[in-house]
């Protein structure tokens, strides 16, 4: 769901921009304000782990297109709204200057359609209603927090992918691009973002259930049972995430669908291996053309060493490999580091 500049005018690209800096000034204030220095190591991989998990499109069978995990509702599980909308953007800046991955321009929309609505809307309104309630307590007292954590994992990820397509809809509207008929968008968009949402989910509450047997603390509103012993210790936990997203990114990435994503699905379809054609717009010419995306674009070529997740001049394998594996440890540490510059999670001097 990363959006190209030419989808986005220069004033509604500006506006996201705002509301996006707006939201991460406001998770700022609130995080200084936080005492929980263990969650350092915890965003560092967490944002890690979706780098790489971002780069493995799911086929969503029968479209002719594909999805990947946005990781919203994971980061906000883990970390809360504030650290995991931080970590997003950490992600989709550097997917966007070093991968070429969204525009440079489209940032500012990139982030809000892909991380506001998992982080704010996913934990507020879903995730902490669903694990302070009383469902599933038939089933004891952690199969019951089993069971809330898959239910809030499917139910977020599905309702804030659905946003997060709506807005692009929208913003493409508001852009005046005549060529995406807003009834005729919508209607590929949310759909197909249903599928992926659903899988999404899945893939979601695997790895917080796996948190919840190895380190329940870890998760945003679960209190351990008294006395409950650790499966492993938080170091353990991290290492075996870390290596989970060493082995996604520079090996599963390698089987990644080569079906277009939802957007471009929609945008462009895949009509040359006998999908629809969808809103049927030329890649090499559609949307908006502006000096803005011109200079935008510019700053990327000079910036993106990794463009498309390849190496420069080459089609080889081992550039998704590199990539992956390069993009998660520039992730995790820019995580870490700009945590520690920012003065995020340091214990307050009384």
């Amino acid at each position: 769901m990363h959006m190209a500049d030419a989808l986005l005018a220069p004033a509604v690209a500006a506006t996201m921009y705002v509301c996006s800096g707006t939201a991460a000034g406001a998770s700022v204030v609130k995080l200084r304000k936080d005492e929980a220095t263990e969650k350092l190591p915890m965003m560092a991989v967490g944002a890690a782990l979706v780098f790489a998990g971002q780069m493995i499109n799911y086929t969503i069978p029968g479209t002719g297109s594909s999805g990947h995990l946005c990781g919203g509702m994971m980061l906000s599980a883990l970390l809360g709204p504030q650290a995991g909308f931080l970590s997003m953007i950490i992600v989709l800046t550097i997917q966007c200057l070093f991968f070429a991955d969204g525009g440079l321009l489209a940032l500012g929309a990139n982030i809000w359609n892909m991380a506001f609505y998992g982080c704010f809307v996913g934990y507020y309104l879903i995730w902490r209603p669903i694990m302070k309630s009383r469902l599933f307590s038939g089933m004891g007292e952690r199969g019951a927090v089993r069971a809330r954590i898959i239910l809030a994992s499917i139910l977020g990820c599905v309702i804030t992918l659905q946003l997060g397509a709506f807005s692009v809809v929208l913003e493409t509207q508001l852009s005046g691009i005549t060529e995406l008929p807003f009834g005729a968008f919508v209607a590929l968009m949310q759909p197909i973002h249903l599928a992926i949402g659903l899988i999404e989910g899945l893939i979601t509450s695997a790895v917080l259930l796996f948190v919840y047997e190895a380190r329940p603390e870890r998760l945003m509103d679960v209190t351990p049972a008294a006395g409950e012993k650790h499966r492993f210790s938080l170091g353990t936990t991290v290492a075996i995430l870390a290596v989970i997203a060493a082995l996604v990114g520079g090996g599963l990435s390698l089987l990644a669908s080569s079906h277009p994503d939802g957007l471009e699905w929609a945008l462009f379809g895949n009509a040359e291996e006998g999908y629809a054609a969808n809103m049927a717009l030329d890649e090499e010419d559609f949307g908006v053309r502006s000096g803005a995306a011109d200079a935008a674009a510019n700053i990327q070529d000079h910036t993106a060493f990794l463009p498309d997740y390849a190496l420069k001049g080459s089609d080889s394998p081992i550039g998704t490999t590199v990539s992956g594996l390069v993009g998660s440890l520039i992730v995790a540490g820019a995580a870490a580091g700009i945590c520690l510059l920012g003065g995020f999670f340091r214990r307050r001097r009384r």
